[in-house]
């Protein structure tokens, strides 16, 4: 065995490693970034296409133990790269997919070309590519899609085309940046600094403004609303209402845990951390928090803002809203229709739960493990009453 250090998306990775692993296979098995796909593994298909310091490689041919102190950049790396998500534009609205396979090496040799080479045309675009190999395009739409990220790129003089990250950025052959990039690069690095400046000023117990899905539920509970604010404060009674739910710890709003969550054959174990904000005059509890799942390594985080009202003498309307990211492997089942069944499911089971708690009565555990077919049969429901509501 071989220890390696190196940087893989801008994270510091330190692994004990086979002499002869490839790259690709460490990215893949090890650090479940399946994002790099395997097609030849002889360096000849281009599937398996990362950044190698800055420059495109083959990772199926590359020994993992000889990148010590390199920087790997894998698709999943180009996550918020300004020129990357100008190319997933062009190259769905130039129809430069199929089955999706060489996809991801296929864009990162396209962001190369994009940054190295401003002036390349459709004949130079061509040579560029063909390292890269694809069984169902014809490559005119990959082409096309390359070609119209650099007309907007000379037309915009540069503006939105370089990278958001100060870790990635342009370079010529010759070490410096592209002309045509120089200027937007400095100003969106500095934009980059100062919004991270306010993001880690920022209260972090607020709800998340972003682009994650959100989910909002309404719920009516058997019992009185002061009842229900003072059991949003125990932490240990609400986990004993969710089903799967194990709490560790509860220190000053602080909490910690894990939740086990099972769909038909899949189950995954999220360990993680939380706070709870309580704002009495509005009767709102938010939680922010965040799991991983050791198992495949996805990350789950997310804001909950649960505000209650009352119903009647005996009986309270709750609103929840959900803001979330799920970020590895299982991102897959994040489907919308699918998150909101399940969601609603459990937000139903916490409710029945709770009454039952507040009532003396044993709490039911009825999500630990949910079956397909409920699920499915969930979501008919739910597109029902929706179709129902609009006619």
């Amino acid at each position: 065995m071989m220890r390696v250090n190196l940087t893989v998306n801008g994270a510091a990775v330190t692994a004990n490693v086979e002499p002869r692993l490839q790259l690709a296979d460490f990215l893949r098995e090890h650090l479940l970034l399946t994002g790099t796909h395997i097609g030849c593994e002889h360096g000849v298909c281009g599937a398996c296409t990362v950044l190698l310091s800055g420059a495109p490689a083959r990772s199926c041919i590359a020994y993992t133990a000889a990148c010590e102190g390199a920087e790997v950049h894998t698709i999943e790396g180009l996550e918020g790269d300004l020129t990357a998500e100008r190319l997933r534009a062009a190259f769905s609205a130039e129809h430069a997919l199929q089955c999706g396979y060489c996809t991801p090496g296929m864009l990162v040799t396209a962001r190369d070309i994009v940054l190295r080479l401003p002036d390349a045309d459709a004949s130079r675009i061509r040579l560029e590519l063909a390292g890269n190999l694809c069984r169902c395009t014809g490559y005119a739409g990959i082409a096309r899609a390359i070609e119209r990220v650099l007309r907007e790129a000379r037309a915009e003089a540069g503006g939105l085309v370089t990278a958001t990250s100060g870790v990635i950025s342009a370079q010529a052959p010759d070490g410096a940046l592209n002309p045509a990039f120089r200027e937007a690069d400095n100003e969106q690095r500095g934009r980059d600094d100062e919004a991270a400046e306010q993001t880690r000023a920022s209260d972090a117990n607020s709800a998340r403004e972003s682009t994650d899905p959100t989910i909002a539920l309404r719920l009516r509970i058997q019992r009185p609303r002061a009842e229900i604010w003072r059991a949003l404060h125990d932490p240990a009674l609400l986990a004993a209402c969710v089903p799967g739910a194990r709490l560790v710890s509860a220190v000053e709003g602080h909490i910690a845990g894990e939740m086990q969550l099972a769909l038909g054959p899949i189950v995954a174990l999220f360990t993680g951390s939380g706070s709870l904000t309580f704002d009495d005059a509005a009767q709102r509890v938010t939680l922010s928090g965040e799991g991983t799942d050791r198992r495949s390594a996805t990350r789950l985080s997310g804001t909950a803002v649960v505000t209650l009202a009352e119903a009647g003498s005996a009986a309270t309307d709750v609103a929840v809203a959900i803001s979330y990211a799920l970020r590895g492997p299982l991102v897959q089942l994040a489907r919308g229709p699918f998150v909101r069944a399940f969601a609603t499911g459990a937000a139903e089971s916490v409710a029945r739960n709770l009454e039952r708690r507040l009532a003396g009565e044993p709490s039911v555990v009825e999500l630990a493990h949910l079956s397909l077919s409920r699920l499915l049969m969930r979501m008919v429901r739910q597109r029902l009453r929706r179709w129902l509501h609009l006619r």
